[in-house]
């Protein structure tokens, strides 16, 4: 498994989050074959690493 430098990853909030403390996710960009994912409530919990088709079905489904 490759290992990711997320040190100066530039994290940007789902545009379906809301600013009320409800379900927050961040991703980053810029990452070539991975869309790095996590909870902005913990920023420095755990990352999700996925893959660029299963993040594309995730967003396709997402949107309905």
């Amino acid at each position: 498994m490759r290992e990711y430098d997320l040190s100066f990853a530039q994290w940007r909030k789902s545009s379906y989050s809301d600013d009320n403390g409800g379900s927050c996710v961040e991703v980053a960009d810029g990452f070539p074959g991975v869309v790095p994912v996590r909870d902005s409530k913990t920023p420095d919990g755990p990352v999700l690493m996925i893959g660029p088709a299963a993040w594309t079905e995730f967003t396709r489904a997402m949107a309905g």
